[in-house]
């Protein structure tokens, strides 16, 4: 498949492990380190390190896998690890793995020593259509989800279809999540033709036109002033119910599963207030339903929930910001939806 060229660096599809040992040689970097965690680091690395070791300058840092590790303290650990390394403004850093450590990894690349070059290397679907593409850094801070970051872009992102094979379906689906939300804001066509193929593992030509998707707003807008906005659909209330769960429950919801309940709630609030036809909706709602697990959210959630969503980063003068569908294919950017209005939202998807 074709490279897809972003805001001055590349996303690379086919033979993308050689592409990165090309593209380190190139570099000349002063040092490489690898930023995984011990999923990745069992399933993935062996891979690229078979390749990356005919270099001699490069060292891994491990974290624990899972959001609970993207917050500020991990980051300066991994800080404190580059000092003890020696790492120098010529260096590099590999992120491999998923959203968590493209996220945090971004992150801590762009403040050590106010920027260092790094380079991603998603290994979950998730992060390979979502958080590895569009320049976006961030970590958690007392649940609130990417609260603290930066806009970064990296200097290339490699995709490796192999890496999808080594993951669990669960897995599968939390990315699925955002390439469905991909269709229903910009392209239904891709929308009704995801919702007929086979998702065990999504083909690559699907991976590649959700990565086309994204990359086409963020770079008509990367810093998320407008057209940008398209991609938060789902998110107001997913993020709230994602957080939530990582603070209540033993077996959390996946990001997927939150934006999907997310998106549920957000097709209801596009019904009732920009006029998504009844049939869409119906669509949206069966769909959604079909591939993820109902999650019981009470009423007396509620309140705790819409205190989470007036934090969101995404909100305006302390009104509550959602992108919502006017069509299936077409989204609505900037709407102010009530606690009343979200609350129903809510009490729909509990109904279902």
């Amino acid at each position: 498949m074709d490279t897809i060229q972003s805001n001055n660096y590349p996303i690379y599809f086919d033979n993308s492990i050689t592409e990165l040992v090309n593209f380190v040689k190139k570099g000349n970097y002063s040092r490489v380190f690898i930023l995984t965690d011990e999923n990745t680091g069992e399933h993935c690395l062996p891979l690229v390190k078979a390749q990356l070791d005919v270099l001699d300058n490069f060292d891994i840092i491990e974290v624990n896998a899972g959001e609970e590790s993207k917050t500020i303290d991990f980051c300066i650990g991994i800080w404190k690890m580059l000092i003890d390394f020696g790492a120098d403004r010529s260096c590099l850093m590999i992120n491999l793995g998923g959203g968590v450590i493209t996220d945090m990894g971004g992150f801590v690349a762009s403040t050590y020593k106010r920027g260092i070059d790094f380079v991603h290397m998603p290994t979950t679907l998730l992060s390979q259509v979502d958080a590895s593409v569009g320049g976006k850094t961030g970590v958690d801070v007392d649940g609130i989800k990417n609260i603290i970051g930066t806009f970064t872009q990296p200097k290339a992102v490699f995709m490796v279809d192999e890496f999808l094979k080594t993951l669990p379906s669960r897995q599968i689906l939390s990315g699925l999540a955002e390439m469905l939300k991909h269709g229903l804001i910009c392209d239904a066509a891709y929308w009704n033709k995801l919702k007929t193929s086979d998702l065990t593992v999504p083909a690559p030509e699907l991976v590649h036109r959700s990565v086309e998707i994204k990359n086409e707003v963020v770079i008509e807008d990367p810093n998320e002033k407008g057209i940008r906005k398209s991609l938060n659909f789902g998110h107001t209330v997913g993020h709230a119910v994602e957080t939530y769960s990582l603070l209540n429950d033993d077996d959390h919801l996946s990001h997927g599963e939150a934006i999907a309940i997310g998106m549920i709630c957000e097709a209801w609030l596009s019904n009732k207030k920009i006029g998504l036809p009844d049939a869409e909706l119906a669509e949206i709602t069966s769909v959604l339903s079909s591939l993820y697990p109902k999650h019981l959210i009470e009423d007396s959630c509620h309140k705790v929930l819409y205190g989470l969503m007036q934090k969101d980063k995404k909100n305006q003068n302390g009104l509550i910001n959602c992108t919502l569908l006017t069509h299936i294919g077409q989204y609505s950017i900037d709407n102010i939806c009530t606690e009343d209005e979200l609350c129903d939202s809510l009490r729909y998807y509990a109904t279902l």
